[in-house]
């Protein structure tokens, strides 16, 4: 895969495929993390002299434009981060993007409207697709790939403009990519996995990879009430996904076979009612009991302060960790305890730790941890999780052409 360092951009214009679906309130950016993590790539361009322009998605806008989906603010911040202006063309590939571009000199910057506001970015149809890759194409002399939170993508910007122009990895996907080879191919045991979320079904195709790599998976979130009925536990009104038990029991048995150590909680957090994550209302019937007692009426939203505890002692040994998911409602300050545990033990940990994109990363950020005190804050959920799949991600692929 080439560099940026393999590309001639004195001169050139240079299309960078960012990600920056930054999260929005209120059309305020709650969490700039994601531009933060591409300003090198772009900043490096600049300084070579390259006239940048920068495009990515954010949301999900049905192919047309929407104005809650607007880059506008991004631009605003990614300018405040840069140190310089960032002019904001209000299309993609129309006059308004032509004219922008038109108009950059050396060593200046342009971000696009959002690339879904065209319904040829995300488009099954390779013609329709290839058409809007075309048009993108004709904007830039160069192309370079960042966006490493969409490489798991067939999209335009993604896998079919990289073959329309000379093209390389930015800084964020070179360190994306070898961060995941140490979770996978140059891998300092004890390997722990760390995984939460909503759904097992989410998580089935990267448990299945991990049973040949991990020593220890750890399993919170909503995703644990299924392993915890399937070893015959009431689990109350919890989220469950009864049709994934058989699978889950297989899991456990092949775990067992094979020397994985699997770790399920054995206390949580429950209440009868899904907390208020906007006004922080305290929940007055919480209450913390034992895996193995939920009540029928109650739900499960966060590990227990045992589990917390047991958790940390079988981080405490690892050489590596790689946490994907949260481990309770974290937006609410009651249901936050367990994604606060374990982003503790993993800054206490001597290992290379590696926080593995989405609303982990979001966790920690929101909870005030030190980002620098983690190996790597990944900008790609879904996409680290595709790469510990064994997926070939169309992005990656695209840019190694």
């Amino acid at each position: 895969m080439k560099t940026i360092d393999d590309l001639d951009v004195a001169g050139q214009r240079v299309f960078v495929r960012a990600d920056l679906n930054v999260p929005l309130s209120g059309g305020a950016i709650t969490d700039d993390g994601r531009i933060r993590a591409v300003a090198p790539t772009i900043a490096a361009l600049l300084e070579r002299g390259a006239k940048v322009i920068v495009a990515s998605h954010l949301g999900r806008p049905k192919g047309e434009p929407d104005p809650q989906f607007s880059l506008a603010p991004v631009a605003v911040r990614l300018g405040e981060i840069l140190g310089k202006p960032v002019a904001f063309a209000t299309d993609t590939v129309g006059d308004s993007a032509k004219a922008t571009v038109a108009a950059l000199a050396d060593g200046e910057v342009t971000l696009l409207e959002n690339l879904r506001f065209n319904a040829g970015e995300t488009s099954k149809d390779d013609a329709e697709r290839g058409a809007f890759a075309d048009a993108l194409a004709a904007l830039a002399d160069r192309y370079v790939g960042d966006g490493f939170g969409a490489v798991h993508r067939k999209h335009a910007s993604v896998f079919d403009l990289p073959a329309r122009l000379p093209h390389a990895a930015g800084l964020l996907i070179e360190k994306e990519v070898a961060v995941l080879r140490k979770l996978t191919d140059e891998v300092a045991r004890p390997y722990v996995v760390v995984l939460g979320g909503a759904k097992v079904s989410d998580k089935l195709a990267v448990i299945d990879n991990l049973l040949e790599k991990a020593d220890r998976i750890l399993v919170g979130g909503g995703m644990a009430y299924t392993f915890l009925k399937a070893q015959g536990h009431e689990v109350g009104i919890s989220l469950l996904q009864a049709d994934q038990i058989p699978t889950v029991l297989d899991y456990l048995a092949r775990a067992e076979a094979k020397g994985v150590e699997f770790v399920l909680p054995v206390d949580v957090a429950v209440s009868a009612s899904f907390p208020d994550t906007k006004t922080h209302k305290p929940v007055e019937d919480f209450e913390v009991v034992d895996a193995d007692r939920i009540p029928a009426d109650k739900e499960g939203l966060d590990i227990g302060p045992k589990t917390q505890e047991l958790f940390a002692q079988k981080l405490a040994d690892a050489a590596t960790v790689f946490w994907n998911g949260p481990l309770g409602v974290f937006e609410h300050p009651t249901f936050a305890e367990g994604c606060k545990a374990v982003a503790k033990a993993l800054q206490d940990s001597e290992a290379f730790t590696v926080v593995g994109g989405g609303d982990s990363a979001a966790a920690v950020r929101i909870l005030g941890f030190d980002e620098t005190k983690f190996g790597h804050i990944s900008t790609g959920g879904g996409a680290s999780l595709e790469y510990l799949e064994g997926k070939t991600l169309p992005g990656l692929a695209a840019l190694e052409g």
